[in-house]
């Protein structure tokens, strides 16, 4: 048969076969007068074999000797079943998130654990706010890595949904500050700020700061996209919620 024939039996491309061809795992026949190879049913037998093969994910390089060696087939299926119970697992994964981002409602660029913590521009915060905050939220759940943000989640949940409600018109408060704004506003506005937050920085006290690029690269991220009154307002906060002495929690007394 000439190659298209078995390309088309095999079920592969006539460009496949001459790379197999390349690389010495299908032996070349000899050709015909006219210059055509000439394919028998024993070149279709390997050719179905190594399809067979590569299709479990088997890579070309190690085709010849699972062809050819019943041990090394039985060691690399192991190998490969590894493999796919370790793939099931990550679909699995994954597929726990999409619902989980479903059900809250979170945008997919962001862990379904912090989508709570996101402000609505209905709540009184302007657009270009609502965005800042999730891009924070966004840097913050890569900086803590791994179940940080479920961790960080955690700790919100500790602090009381009284402490959650309280922030969406504290957030709308810091989104309305300006050049204009009062100096007693805005001390006021941290006050409340820190009280609200004390809890939640009491029980982060203790715990292990997964990057020391954190604080920096927030800070980088509030210089850039809020106004500076707003900027000096975080920093002010921060520098608070740092020198406070804040009381031990239940768990550490």
């Amino acid at each position: 048969m000439l190659s298209s024939e078995l390309a088309e039996l095999a079920g592969v491309t006539v460009r496949t076969l001459r790379h197999y061809h390349q690389i010495g795992l299908l032996p070349e026949p000899p050709r015909s007068a006219g210059g055509y190879r000439r394919y028998d049913v024993g070149h279709l037998v390997r050719l179905l074999r190594i399809t067979r093969i590569t299709a479990l994910g088997v890579p070309l390089s190690v085709v010849p000797e699972v062809l050819d060696d019943p041990a090394a087939a039985e060691k690399l299926l192991d190998e490969l079943d590894g493999r796919a119970a370790a793939e099931i697992e990550r679909l699995t994964a994954r597929r726990a998130d999409i619902a989980a981002l479903r059900r809250s409602g979170a945008p997919p660029d962001l862990p379904p654990e912090l989508s709570g913590w996101r402000s609505a521009t209905a709540a009184g915060v302007s657009a270009d706010m609502a965005r800042h905050e999730h891009d924070q939220l966004i840097l913050l759940a890569h900086l803590l890595g791994g179940d940080g943000p479920t961790g960080f989640a955690a700790l919100i949940d500790k602090a009381g949904q009284d402490t959650v409600a309280q922030m969406g018109p504290l957030t709308a408060r810091f989104s309305a500050l300006g050049p204009d704004t009062p100096d007693e506003e805005v001390t006021a506005l941290v006050e409340e700020w820190v009280a609200r937050l004390g809890p939640v920085a009491a029980q982060m006290s203790d715990s292990p700061v997964p990057d020391p690029r954190i604080p920096a690269l927030l800070d980088e991220l509030n210089e850039r996209s809020l106004n500076p009154v707003q900027h000096r307002v975080l920093r002010r906060l921060q520098l608070r919620l740092d020198q406070e002495p804040w009381p031990p929690g239940p768990e550490q007394g």
